[in-house]
């Protein structure tokens, strides 16, 4: 199997949020990213704009990845429940600077609602897109992410990155465990196998560093804005190398 370059980014805030399936008002988090998650995360610091659906999709379409999880929350999943008072002419902050209005009715009760997130935890991630000879290429992305066109968030707008998410050296493998499992661990950091996620086909699929097989609902269809599909995932672990000396 020939060896790919991959992209790795660190995901780590103060509040990071990897929203699932969000049944009313309650929007719950998964331990790792969604494809349309990172989807979103690229096409925003590329500048695309919500209405260039098209570019958004290719996006989805074309992207591989995995992810470990470097750090875990103490306290486990955060959750934070909110009131808000909503008026027709409230206006809210944007990424590209400008307020954005409300198109909707004002209400007469509080409206209420349930988010989760990890609080102080660290997930890195190994992504390639496939084909690789289409645009953009690993190059755009990583000069995008060096310098975004907008402010970048992890999730929700309220969880901003700790540091530049792009990692300054990437790695070469064949596949997407053998990219989590081949970026460093940092120094000092406790040297144990880290649970992890990859696509079917890139990476073991049984043994003892498989935990299970699942259809994974985390594909967004950008031209209708709603649910669009499930990927075929493993979950289970990973022995980062060790860091240089």
């Amino acid at each position: 199997m020939p060896d790919h370059r991959w992209l790795v980014l660190r995901l780590e805030a103060p509040l990071l949020a990897f929203g699932g399936v969000a049944i009313d008002q309650v929007g719950v988090t998964r331990d790792y990213p969604a494809a349309s998650m990172l989807t979103g995360l690229l096409a925003n610091a590329l500048g695309y704009r919500r209405t260039e659906w098209e570019k958004h999709q290719a996006l989805q379409d074309r992207l591989i990845f995995a992810a470990r999880r470097e750090r875990e929350s103490a306290s486990g999943p955060l959750t934070d429940t909110q009131n808000a008072q909503l008026a027709k002419a409230d206006r809210g902050w944007t990424t590209w600077g400008t307020p954005e209005g409300r198109a909707g009715a004002s209400y007469g009760a509080p409206h209420r609602r349930q988010r989760a997130y990890h609080g102080d935890a660290c997930v890195i991630v190994a992504l390639r897109l496939e084909p690789a000879g289409a645009g953009p290429d690993l190059e755009a992305l990583a000069a995008a992410l060096d310098r975004p066109a907008r402010p970048l968030f992890i999730g929700r707008k309220s969880c901003l990155p700790s540091a530049p998410l792009r990692q300054k050296d990437g790695v070469t493998a064949p596949d997407a465990y053998a990219a989590l499992q081949g970026f460093p661990l940092e120094q000092g950091a406790p040297e144990r196998r880290r649970t992890a996620m990859w696509p079917l086909g890139e990476g073991p699929s049984s043994g003892e560093m498989v935990s299970r097989i699942l259809d994974l609902p985390d594909l967004r269809n950008w031209r209708t804005g709603l649910h669009g599909g499930v990927r075929r995932v493993v979950e289970g672990t990973v022995a980062p190398e060790r860091a240089a000396a």
